[in-house]
C-alpha cells in the first residue's frame, strides 16, 4: 500500500530531484524521495544498533553484557 503526502523542499532540493529523474537516474520525484527515506531509516536503525552493541543505549536491559562481549569479538570473514 502506498500513500500520498505532500511535502516542500527547497527550490535546489526539487532541482536535483528533477534533475535526477531528467537524467534517467530516478523514474519519478517519488522514487528519489522514496529511496532518501529509506535509506535515512536504515542509517537510524544502523545507529541504533551500534548503541547496542557499544552498551550506550538509554534504554539498556539485561542483555547488556553480552551486547558489550559481541561487540568486542572480531568478525572471520573467509
Amino acid at each position: 500500500m502506498t500513500r500520498q503526502i505532500a511535502v516542500r523542499l527547497p527550490d535546489d532540493i526539487v532541482d536535483f530531484i528533477d534533475q535526477a529523474v531528467a537524467d534517467g537516474r530516478a523514474r519519478s520525484r517519488a522514487a528519489v524521495v522514496s529511496k532518501a527515506v529509506e535509506r535515512e531509516r536504515r542509517r537510524q536503525v544502523a545507529a541504533r544498533d551500534v548503541e547496542i552493541l557499544t552498551g550506550s543505549a538509554p534504554d539498556d536491559d539485561d542483555l547488556d553484557g553480552l551486547a558489550r562481549y559481541a561487540g568486542k569479538v572480531p568478525l572471520e570473514l573467509d
